[in-house]
Formats: structure tokens, C-alpha cells, sequence
């Protein structure tokens, strides 16, 4: 076979011409009376002429795939096969409205690389259709119709009608090549889309506590997952920062700080602040009345409670700053307050659409299939939270222009975005077709105990507390390996906040987002099974192995241009597939925003290179000098291309790899 890049490109010349008979075909087609048929012949030129553009959809898809292929980026082999079989499908039945098209990779290998299993549900529909046909039967027809391709040695129809797919193994060594060429590159992105991702989103003058801890690490992670991919992502923090608290917060301020408008009030303990200024607010019935007269003022902005309010948001802000540094976090504060006077506007568009029931005072709006209203006006005039959401993703969809808008918080907010997305569909914001609007929700952290996870005293954990103790343990488990014997105090501290800050993370983004998880540091610190502590010193050694066979980067640079990747081993071969197929998670998980499957994937190819490294010598030496005495090359690059892979993973994650451990 030769290049990768010659062969798309000559395809993709077969493909165009193949497409201008086809559209020459139709057009011909078009006016049966010039060509004197009789009418069973017109009846099957019009069947072949539907035929013809079936086909002709399928080449333009295919041809605009391949004409957004860069030889540079890394293919994803399942999106490759399934316009194969595809192909295969629609050539052996033209007739069949949406096959079903399903591609896997095989479990075992006795059963290749690949499987397509559509035959069985091919043979579902046409028994619906009153026809007939075995899967085997099916499947054979499909296999008569594979086109000429570079990814297939050979198939085998194995049991009902499964179709078993054996890679080249010379294309597989081809994209290994590339991938230690030009790095680990995103596939290539037909359009570049705007993402947004709404995610942390804490509370002004409250601290920060173990429940913003999901909603912080999630969404950071799918920013970087989208970044990755090329998209332009806005990190959006919906703190809140608005609201009937700071009317009480306000005239604490200035009860316990008169002077705070000419220096800067010592506010030390902001949750200490909070809590004693709600005690006042239930207890003293004239401490209530001049809150709200300050909330009043607050709304109307002057300047003098305006002041008052940056002034508690900045001491927050500061508390925040300190956890979003602990965990590597960028994020723009976008809070309540940025959306008060986009509101009235919106109260407005749904009055003048006749969208707007008014229910004891209150303005509701019910969205279709809906049974909960949103309340957009209290009563009192006053607006809520609906009210700022709506605003939100107005401002969302219409100013920033989002193609695709992401909110990360808790499960038990599911229903509030539902209703809020169904009543923006309702007054033509957005069509769900084109514009993505999901709410990516979360499950509850758990003690140990599988209750709510709280101190001992009862009280909700606060999370730069969590991560200090998440520090400490990290730090006692180096010593207990006696790493602080050999890595200097500098690598030891790196070392140490890779460890804490990396397991946090990874035992969060390890579960099914949807489930509630316990959070134990005992388990995500043990170096055995699943855990970033493993994962962190599996990659740890990888890279290791070229520095100790005193292989420089260049040697290995200039080996991975020059040097074929063999894969007859094995578990060189498994190795290699494994790899292969990160293009095709980052695909699924762009899909269903569950990032567990990268976590599941990062540890099945850790897993796979210690078979590997196991079973296949990459450095022999001689066993008296211990002196290297052979580098078997194409099995270091192997080793590059399992961390080159491990550390876009770990990129994604928000997990920050070291060199020594």
C-alpha cells in the first residue's frame, strides 16, 4: 500500500468523477418523454433514478469527509469503517430507507479488530416489510459490496451474521507513524462551532463547598475537551451575585464597618460575615426592614451600595481565585447581576407574544409538555430566577451566537433547565435541530458512609479545606514509597500536587456523572486499579524508559520519520489498535458528555502497554554488566505514542503529568 495521504487523495479524484456520471445519470433521467420508453420502463429508470441519488448522497458525504481530512490529524478508524460498510450497505440494498449501521470494536480478538453487527437488525426491518432474508445471508451481500478500501485485510461472517474485520496491518503501522510525526492532532472539524459551558457557578459571601467541587472539575474538563477539538469555547462562572441577600449583607456592612467607603473593610471570614448577618436578618424585625430598603437602593444602583456590593463580591472573589488555582481553573465571572437589565426586555417578548398568564399577581409562562410554569414576575414586580435564565440564554444564543450551550450542575436542577429550554423553544429562540442547548447534570458526593458528605460537626465541607487535606495525604503517601529520597525538593512538591489535585479529579470524572459517587481519599490515592495515582505512575515510568536507556529526544524524533512500526507481536499489535483509538472516545464523549469513557479508556491502555512492555523487550541488556546492548526502536516509539496519547488524556482531564515521581 502506499501513502495514506496519495491514496485519499487519488480516491477522492475516482470519487468526483464517479459522482459527475451520476448527477450526468439524473439529469438525463429527468425527462423520460424524449426518450420513447414504454411504461414498465419508465417505472424502472424512475426506481433506478431514486437509486442514483441515494447514491449521490452517499458519495458527497463521503467525498466532504475526505475533503476535510488533513494527513496531519489522527483518523478515527470506527467513523472510517462505518462509511465503508455504509457503502456496502446501500450498494446491497438500495431500497432499504435507513439501514442500521452499527461498527464496534471487537471484544476478542478471535473475532478481529472490528465487528459490524447491522445484519440482524437489517433483517428485523424487512421482516416488517413482509420480506424474508436471513442475517447470514444479509451479511454475506454486505461483505460483495465492501468497495476497494485501505483499512481491510480481510471479514468473516461469524454466528447469525456478525461481520468480523481484520485491519492492514501496515495502515495501522502508517497512522502509529503519523501520530509520532505530528503528535497527538484533533480530527478535523467540518465547522467551527462557538461552545459555551456554564459550570461552577458558586454563591457570593458563601464559601465554596464540596458540591461546587463536580460542577468545577466537569465542566472544566469538557472545555478542554472542545478546545481540544478546535472549537471556541466561552468558560462561563454564574456565580451568584445578585438578590435579596446582599440587602442584608449591606447593612451588616455598614453596622460592623462604618467607614468602608474610605478603607477597605477587614472582612476575614466572608461565611462568618454571612451567617451572623442572617442571624440579625431572622431575629431583628428593624435589622430586616433597612435590608430590604438597601436591596431597593442596591437595584436602583446607587453608587454609595454599589460600592458596598463589589466590595463583598471581591472578597469572594479572592476566596474562589484560591481554588481555581489549586485546580488549574480559568473561568469568566459572568454572574446574576450581568443579566438585571436584559429582564424587562424579556418579560416584554413574552407579553407581546401572548405567552403570558398572570396567576395571583404572579406572570407565569407554561411551556409546551411542560406541567411546572416558570414564574417571570413575583407579585411584588419583582423578578426570580427564571426570569435571569431566560435572560441568560437569550443573551446566549443571540449576542454570543452559541451553537452549542452546556450547563453543569446537579441533577436536581434537570427539570428547572427543562422548562427553561422548552419555553426558549417556545418563543422561536432556538430550534433543537440546529442549535445544542443540554444540561449536563451530576450526582451527589458521598461520605464513606454513603450519606451526604459533611464534616463530623454536620456541616457541609468546605473545599479548600478538602484540598488541603488532599495535599497532606498526598505528601505522606510520597514519603511511604520514600520518594523524597530521591527526588529533590522542588520534583517532590510538583510531585505532590500532581498526586493530590490529579486524584481528586480523576475519582470525580471516573464515575458516570449521572451517579452519585463516595468520595474516599484512601481509594484515590491507592496506586492499584483505576486511580490517577496509577495512572500517574504508569506514565511516570513509560517516559522513563527512553531516559534510562540514554535514547535522546532527537534519536526518538528522528527514529519515528525514518523507523516502521512493527506490529507482528501480539500485544505489539493490541497495543497499537489501542491507541488508535482515542479519536473514536473523544467522539462518543463529544456526544454524550459522559468523560468516565476517557478515564475507562486511559486505564485500558495503561493496562495494555504493561502486557505489552511484559511481552515484548524494548531495551535488552547484557545480564552481568547491565549494559544496553540492543534498543529495539520500533517498540521505544510504541512507548512514545502510549504517552503522547496519555498525556492529551490527562490534558483533557485537567490533570497535570510530571517527569519524575
Amino acid at each position: 500500500m502506499g501513502d495514506p495521504v496519495t491514496e485519499y487523495a487519488s480516491r477522492l479524484k475516482r470519487q468526483e468523477r464517479e459522482i459527475k456520471l451520476l448527477q450526468d445519470e439524473i439529469e438525463r433521467l429527468r425527462d423520460p418523454q424524449d426518450l420513447n420508453l414504454t411504461s414498465s420502463q419508465l417505472d424502472e429508470l424512475r426506481e433506478e433514478n431514486s437509486r442514483l441519488k441515494y447514491r449521490l448522497n452517499i458519495l458527497k458525504r463521503s467525498l466532504q469527509e475526505e475533503m476535510n481530512h488533513n494527513g496531519k490529524t489522527m483518523l478515527n478508524i470506527n467513523q472510517l469503517l462505518q462509511q465503508i460498510f455504509g457503502e456496502a450497505i446501500s450498494s446491497a440494498y438500495p431500497d432499504l430507507e435507513n439501514p442500521p449501521l452499527s461498527v464496534t470494536p471487537s471484544q476478542q480478538a478471535k473475532f478481529g479488530d472490528y465487528q459490524c453487527n447491522s445484519a440482524m437488525a437489517m433483517s428485523q426491518m424487512m421482516k416488517a416489510k413482509g420480506l424474508k432474508v436471513s442475517p447470514r445471508e444479509i451479511a454475506e451481500k454486505i461483505v460483495q459490496n465492501i468497495p476497494n478500501n485501505d483499512l481491510i485485510e480481510k471479514t468473516e461472517i461469524a454466528g447469525p451474521g456478525f461481520i468480523n474485520v481484520h485491519l492492514k496491518r501496515n495502515f495501522v503501522s502508517k497512522l502509529l507513524s503519523n501520530v509520532l510525526v505530528n503528535g497527538v492532532q484533533p480530527p478535523p472539524l467540518q465547522k467551527k462551532k462557538k461552545v459555551i459551558v456554564d459550570f461552577s457557578s458558586p454563591n457570593i459571601a458563601k464559601e465554596m463547598h464540596v458540591g461546587h467541587l463536580r460542577s468545577t472539575i466537569i465542566g472544566d474538563s469538557m472545555c478542554r475537551l472542545f478546545e481540544f477539538l478546535g472549537y471556541e469555547v466561552l468558560r462561563l462562572n454564574h456565580v451568584g451575585d445578585w438578590g435579596t441577600q446582599f440587602g442584608m449583607l449591606i447593612a451588616h456592612l455598614q453596622d460592623k464597618f462604618p467607614n468602608y467607603l474610605s478603607v477597605s473593610p477587614p472582612i476575614g471570614d466572608l461565611q462568618a460575615f454571612y451567617k451572623e448577618s442572617k442571624k440579625r436578618f431572622d431575629e431583628d424585625e428593624e435589622f430586616k426592614k433597612r435590608a430590604y430598603k438597601c436591596v431597593v437602593k442596591l437595584q436602583s444602583k446607587e453608587a454609595d451600595f454599589i460600592k458596598a456590593w463589589n466590595l463583598i463580591c471581591d472578597v469572594s472573589r479572592k476566596e474562589f481565585q484560591k481554588v481555581y488555582n489549586c485546580l488549574d481553573i480559568s473561568i469568566k465571572e459572568r454572574g446574576e447581576s450581568y443579566y438585571q437589565d436584559m429582564m424587562t426586555a424579556v418579560v416584554k417578548e413574552f407579553e407581546e407574544k401572548g405567552l403570558v398568564e398572570v396567576d395571583e399577581g404572579r406572570k407565569i409562562v407554561f411551556a409546551p409538555g411542560q406541567s411546572i410554569p416558570l414564574t417571570i414576575v413575583k407579585s411584588d414586580g419583582g423578578y426570580t430566577y427564571d426570569t435571569s435564565d431566560l435572560a441568560a440564554i437569550r443573551n446566549r444564543l443571540f449576542d454570543e451566537k452559541a451553537d452549542i450551550i452546556i450547563y453543569v450542575t446537579d441533577s436536581g436542577q434537570a427539570m428547572h433547565f427543562q422548562v427553561i429550554f422548552a419555553a426558549a423553544q417556545l418563543i422561536g429562540w432556538y430550534d433543537p435541530k440546529v442549535t445544542r442547548v443540554e444540561h449536563a447534570g451530576f450526582g451527589v458526593v458521598l461520605g464513606e458512609d454513603k450519606k451526604k458528605f459533611k464534616t463530623r460537626s454536620g456541616d457541609t465541607v468546605r473545599l479548600m479545606d478538602l484540598l488541603e487535606e488532599g495535599l497532606k495525604r498526598s505528601m505522606d503517601k510520597l514519603k511511604e514509597k520514600e520518594r523524597d529520597k530521591v527526588l529533590t525538593p522542588e520534583e517532590l512538591e510538583k510531585a505532590q500536587r500532581a498526586v493530590a489535585f490529579g486524584c481528586i479529579k480523576y475519582a470525580d470524572l471516573s464515575h458516570n456523572r449521572i451517579n452519585d459517587y463516595v468520595f474516599s481519599f484512601d481509594k484515590m490515592l491507592d496506586d492499584r486499579g483505576n486511580t490517577a495515582a496509577y495512572l500517574l505512575y504508569a506514565f511516570t515510568r513509560i517516559r522513563s524508559i527512553a531516559r534510562l536507556a540514554n535514547i535522546q529526544e532527537a534519536a526518538l524524533r528522528k527514529a519515528a520519520e525514518t523507523t516502521d512500526v512493527i506490529l507482528d507481536h501480539e500485544k505489539e499489535w493490541k497495543l497499537g489498535k489501542c491507541i488508535l483509538r482515542f479519536p473514536e472516545i473523544l467522539q462518543k464523549i463529544t456526544d454524550d458528555l459522559l468523560l468516565h469513557t476517557l478515564c475507562d479508556y486511559l486505564y485500558e491502555l495503561a493496562t495494555t502497554f504493561t502486557e505489552f512492555y511484559d511481552s515484548c523487550y524494548c531495551v535488552e541488556k547484557d545480564r552481568q554488566t547491565g549494559e544496553v546492548v540492543k534498543v529495539n526502536m520500533w517498540r521505544m516509539l510504541l512507548c512514545e505514542a502510549t504517552a503522547a496519547v496519555m498525556a492529551k488524556g490527562f490534558d483533557i482531564l485537567g490533570i497535570n503529568p510530571v517527569q519524575r515521581m
